[in-house]
């Protein structure tokens, strides 16, 4: 994802973790997209359909966010990386039970996004310590 990223950031089991959100977020809204990209009856779009590009957005912030967090230097700076990626971590949740309400098979799938975010969320805990 990150051609500049160090080896040694790459192994950590939360950078890792980001990276199948990542892809799962990806392929969640891909299907989701199908169903949700076909105007209503009245002409309108399905309010939906955004949702599923945020949680790309979202995910793929997830792993610069832990890349900057290890790099930086200063504590108050890592701080604001840390607040961030959880702050993504969130919305992620959020937006996945937003969608879960759609007119979609794919929301089935959902639930192994929270899955993986519940996975996440305690990696990133762990991680967090060692900073």
């Amino acid at each position: 994802m990150l051609h500049n990223t160090p080896s040694n950031l790459s192994d950590l089991p939360v950078y890792q973790k980001a990276l199948e959100i990542f892809a799962l977020s990806q392929n969640i809204s891909l299907y989701l997209n199908h169903d949700l990209s076909n105007l209503k009856p009245d002409g309108s779009e399905d309010i939906n359909i955004y949702f599923s590009g945020d949680i790309v957005q979202q995910s793929v912030s997830l792993v610069p966010e832990i890349v900057n967090a290890e790099l930086e230097r200063y504590s108050d700076k890592k701080h604001k990386h840390l607040a961030s990626l959880r702050k993504l971590t969130n919305k992620l949740y959020r937006n996945s039970y937003r969608l879960e309400k759609s007119n979609s098979n794919g929301k089935d799938f959902l639930p192994i996004l929270r899955s993986e975010l519940k996975k996440f969320k305690k990696l990133q805990s762990s991680w967090m310590l060692t900073l």
